[in-house]
């Protein structure tokens, strides 16, 4: 078993808490299922969230979702020009037998656009 990590954004329509929890637990429930991952397979997750999200903490959705023993940080993305706004994103540590080239990094709605080398 080696450890690993997997990437993924999403970006939301507005500042408000209801959309944070909804897009993160959509962003979370993608990166487990594509990667054929439980919650059992989480070492950590850090997640991180624009300048301009502050209405709730992602890893309140994590908990939400019943991930209660998995070691969660929220942290502030830096604030660069012109870059794009309301997005979240994650950086999960996972312990998997899959090589690293067969891991699938996760970029949806308008987050799609950060990383169009990826598939879809």
């Amino acid at each position: 078993m080696s450890v690993r990590a997997v990437r993924g954004a999403i970006q939301v329509d507005d500042d408000d808490r209801e959309q944070v929890l909804e897009a993160t637990t959509e962003l979370l429930t993608a990166v487990l299922e594509r990667n054929a991952l439980s919650p059992d397979d989480l070492i950590s997750v850090l997640f991180t969230a624009t300048p301009d999200l502050t209405s709730e903490f992602p890893a309140y959705a994590a908990r939400q979702m019943g991930i209660t023993d998995v070691p969660l940080l929220c942290a502030r993305e830096i604030d660069v020009p012109h870059a794009m706004p309301r997005v979240l994103r994650l950086l999960a540590h996972v312990e998997t037998d899959r090589p690293r080239s067969a891991l699938r990094h996760v970029y949806l709605r308008g987050a799609a656009a950060l990383r169009t080398d990826l598939p879809t």
